[in-house]
């Protein structure tokens, strides 16, 4: 019997080596190290993620695929493992602190970071529907375990345990998905060969396929919090640790619409009439909750949430115009949300102080007089996630929206200009709060550690820089676009 091994390249999954590699090595230094000496995890875990960054640029402009063609090697993957990378990195800059404070000094909360990170490039690269599905797991499971982190706090296990129900079915429904799939093409689950099997057999297999697309839709309107797969979000983001929000806020957003994307675009072009209308009433539906329920949350973690769950709706913009302008828009918007909401998670993480006593939007009175630098910061990330000009996300709003009305969705974006009017409301808020309330209880002195004041010097100032400055991000969204000639 003759055994034919593929041909491969280690150097294509190259960052997925370091950063498993990393892990690793901090489980084993987590366990043999004497107590109280395991301060260089944070460190090294940045050291883990630089050198996959690098790796990651030193790829930039492959093209193909490689590991008997389960693996996509072009610039969309490289893309988002770079937001990937800034993701975690953010997250680990503004997490050693908070730790300490809960005398959680973890080893394994580093290596989750990563292992997660590993699964999200896994989904953003992935050729094959399994490879997808694998990633995702590895993404979910890293997840699960990093939301019940601080096992004797209530809110953390329930957090923990409402992600793993809820995950554990969008998982079961991209499975049969995927499943559906295979019988309606005959066999197989490459996105390629799918596309062109789908389109030969449509006569026969419709139904099959429909199926099969508006069960995988479920499966990734969970991951990406859309309406109405929506209702996990808003506990699980306010009982888990804050710094552990702020990483699946960002992480597990980007990922699960990168792959959805990749999808739709590759797979489903053939069915766009049916999938976009259906996301387009999915869009209305999220911006419009998300934005709404918003304005009534006195929690800022649980506002950030539905927060959250808005923007889902403006990505969706993105995928619903299907053109070119529409997966650039979604590639700045991703990249954009990631540096606005980790700052932000960052400035709650240190206004909530030790144990997280601060989390009510009320307790952000007087802060602009107490610690003024700190308000300014705070402020820059609220005005862009309402998208007001001169921050990265009016830049990101104006590409997505610019998109849809390349594509003819002019009521939708209508829409979606009103509901960014409504968020403006709570997002000024915080602000009108911050600077014009007097403080109803002295914060005191806050710690700013030079890792946390790392982290949001650089969010804010790259907030500020790419709204005013987009040209670097749209041009390599824009190359990144490349991998799919057909938009």
């Amino acid at each position: 019997m003759t055994i034919n091994i593929p041909t491969f390249c280690l150097s294509s999954i190259g960052p997925w080596l370091t950063l498993t590699v990393t892990a690793i090595v901090v489980l084993l230094l987590d366990a043999l190290s004497p107590k109280g000496r395991k301060a260089y995890f944070p460190q090294l875990s940045l050291l883990g993620l630089a050198v996959a960054a690098v790796q990651t640029v030193r790829l930039w402009g492959r093209t193909g695929d490689d590991f008997a063609r389960m693996v996509y090697l072009d610039n969309f993957a490289f893309f988002f493992y770079l937001v990937l990378i800034l993701g975690a990195a953010l997250t680990v800059l503004i997490s050693r602190q908070y730790l300490e404070d809960y005398g959680k000094n973890l080893g394994e909360y580093y290596a989750l970071i990563l292992f997660a990170t590993l699964g999200m490039m896994l989904m953003v690269a992935g050729a094959h529907l399994i490879m997808i599905f694998l990633g995702l797991e590895i993404m979910s499971i890293a997840i699960y375990v990093l939301a019940g982190l601080f096992r004797e706090d209530l809110r953390s296990n329930e957090a923990a345990i409402k992600y793993l129900v809820l995950g554990a079915f969008s998982s079961a429904f991209l499975l049969f998905g995927m499943a559906m799939l295979y019988g309606a093409s005959g066999g197989t689950l490459y996105l390629n060969d799918l596309a062109h099997r789908l389109v030969e057999t449509a006569a026969l297999t419709k139904p099959l396929t429909l199926l099969g697309l508006a069960l995988l839709l479920v499966g990734f309107g969970f991951k990406v919090a859309s309406v109405p797969f929506h209702m996990w979000t808003p506990d699980v983001y306010e009982g888990a640790p804050t710094s552990v929000t702020a990483f699946m806020a960002v992480g597990v957003k980007a990922a699960a619409f990168a792959a959805f994307a990749r999808i739709m675009f590759l797979v489903f072009p053939a069915f766009l009439p049916q999938w976009n209308m259906l996301l387009w009433v999915l869009a209305v539906a999220t911006m419009t909750l998300g934005n709404v329920v918003a304005i009534a949350q006195s929690n800022i973690k649980r506002m950030l949430a539905y927060s959250s769950i808005a923007h889902a709706g403006y990505l969706l913009v993105g995928l619903i115009a299907a053109n070119q302008l529409g997966g650039v828009s979604l590639l700045y918007y991703l990249l954009a949300y990631t540096l606005m909401n980790v700052g932000a998670f960052g400035v709650v993480i240190l206004v909530g102080r030790k144990k997280d006593s601060y989390l009510n939007i009320n307790d952000y009175a007087g802060l602009g007089a107490q610690h003024p630098a700190l308000a300014a910061a705070m402020a820059i990330f609220m005005f862009a996630l309402a998208g007001m000009p001169g921050t990265v996300g009016f830049i990101g709003k104006f590409y997505i929206f610019s998109a849809a009305i390349q594509a003819g969705y002019l009521w939708l974006v209508l829409i979606g200009v009103m509901n960014s009017l409504i968020s403006v409301f709570y997002y000024l808020r915080i602000t009108v709060i911050m600077y014009m309330r007097p403080a109803e209880a002295d914060l005191g002195a806050i710690a700013f550690t030079p890792s946390m004041n790392a982290a949001l010097v650089l969010t804010a100032a790259a907030t500020i820089w790419f709204g005013i400055f987009p040209g670097l991000i749209y041009n390599l969204a824009l190359n990144s676009m490349k991998a799919f000639p057909g938009l």
